[in-house]
């Protein structure tokens, strides 16, 4: 490719130094210190093939992008694991502790078991947020195809946000007493004909809700992870081109030079949320409880 480009060849050795001049700066990027407080934080991994010893592995590309106290987003975190566990993930909300990360206040992500459990240990203060969309993707393991278009529309208008018609509470509490109630009408319309996909809602279906605590403009913002979905799609549309990367770190140089990238584009881009909206709907909060 650099003889193309330039017309002549270069040594192993020059481009040797180049990765590593590289690598120094993307290094620098993943583990600069974070010293805002990022109330919003959106988690997620994606898989990539990596060569190793001779051997064609699986890694997850570990993923954090957080909304700033400004409303801006900005990428916070980019690791490599061996798979997605407790453990794994564990270790990387621990590094981005470790490198200031404060005031988290609702974490989203999809529903994997050890994301989970490692957000309550390393994030014990910050509301859980499940996506809605992987949450209506899961809900279709209990729906052959041809069951699934009327059944799963009026489920996802369940969770359509804004309320269309209606003015919004500024507590938005009477938006979550309606949801509850469309969800009822919902469950006593197809639990005869859908009973196991009926029961599964209504045991997980709260955990979709808790985008409901934030101020009314945040909603469709915050309660799935497209933020970084579409992040997401931007790595796999550049790495489909390697399809398997000789070695973890050739791996890592490129998904996280795309976040730099991604996140350059971000600050310099409008900002993403209002976040006076979230500090005047603590305060009615705490008139609230007052």
């Amino acid at each position: 490719m650099t003889e193309a480009l330039c017309g002549h060849s270069f040594s192993a050795s020059a481009i040797s130094a180049v990765n590593k001049s590289l690598d120094e700066a993307l290094r620098a990027f993943a583990e600069r210190r974070l010293n805002e407080p990022f109330p919003y934080l959106i988690l997620d991994a994606r898989y990539e093939k990596v060569r190793e010893a001779g051997i064609i592995i699986s890694q997850a590309v570990q993923i954090a992008v957080a909304v700033d106290g400004e409303g801006r987003r900005q990428v916070i975190g980019v690791d490599l694991a061996n798979r997605e566990s407790q453990t794994s993930w564990r270790d990387f909300l621990r590094r981005l502790k470790e490198r200031g990360l404060f005031g988290v206040e609702l974490v989203v992500s999809d529903d994997h078991e050890g994301l989970r459990q490692a957000i309550r240990e390393v994030l014990p203060g910050a509301y859980w947020q499940r996506c809605y969309v992987h949450f209506l993707r899961n809900a279709l393991d209990y729906l052959s195809r041809k069951q699934a278009d009327d059944c799963l529309q009026e489920l996802r208008w369940i969770g359509a946000c804004p309320r269309a018609g209606r003015r919004p509470d500024p507590g938005d509490r009477r938006e979550l007493v309606e949801v509850r109630r469309d969800l009822a009408a919902w469950l006593a319309k197809w639990h005869d004909k859908h009973a196991k996909l009926c029961d599964w809602v209504e045991e997980n279906i709260e955990e979709t809700l808790t985008y409901y605590r934030l101020p009314q403009p945040h909603h469709k913002h915050m309660k799935s992870t497209n933020m970084l979905e579409r992040l997401n799609q931007e790595l796999k549309r550049r790495t489909h081109v390697v399809r398997i990367f000789p070695n973890t770190e050739s791996c890592l140089r490129l998904v996280r030079a795309l976040a730099v990238e991604t996140h350059e584009s971000w600050l310099e881009g409008p900002r993403y949320l209002n976040m006076q909206d979230l500090a005047e709907h603590k305060k009615q909060a705490l008139r609230r409880a007052a």
